[in-house]
């Protein structure tokens, strides 16, 4: 398997419930090293833009106030199978559909608070990542 490099969000929802910690201790015992990482406090065009292939959806406006509501930790992850693995750790989208000891399952408040983002295909990673980092910002 692949070396690959993956975008991953702690939403608002875990920033606010202190789960950070609880959540990078996952990736890193699940063999992911984090490359890069900050907390931010997303500007409502910064939230639009990464989201903007949403922006026709029904639920793209509250998606984005939620993004908005608080500070997120946006960070780089890296591994074998970087991107499977993470969406692994996550779960389903829908916490009520997330398998048991996931992050969803685990943290999340409902679909929409649902703790966490991360990449679903190498293409997508690639342009998340760059959305958020520049590659001297990252270490690896």
């Amino acid at each position: 398997m692949a070396i690959e490099r993956t975008l991953s969000i702690i939403k608002p929802d875990g920033v606010k419930r202190n789960l950070i910690g609880q959540i990078l201790s996952r990736f890193e015992a699940a063999g992911l090293t984090i490359v890069a990482g900050r907390l931010q406090q997303l500007s409502r065009a910064e939230a639009e833009g990464f989201y903007a292939v949403h922006k026709a959806r029904p639920f793209f406006k509250d998606l984005v106030d939620f993004m908005i509501s608080g500070p997120v930790f946006i960070s780089v992850l890296e591994g074998e199978g970087a991107i499977a693995k993470n969406r692994d750790l996550m779960g389903a989208t829908n916490p009520k559909e997330a398998a048991a000891g996931t992050i969803r399952a685990d943290f999340a408040e409902s679909i929409d608070a649902n703790t966490v983002h991360g990449s679903d295909a190498p293409e997508t990673a690639a342009v998340e990542v760059a959305y958020f980092f520049r590659s001297i910002e990252i270490c690896g």
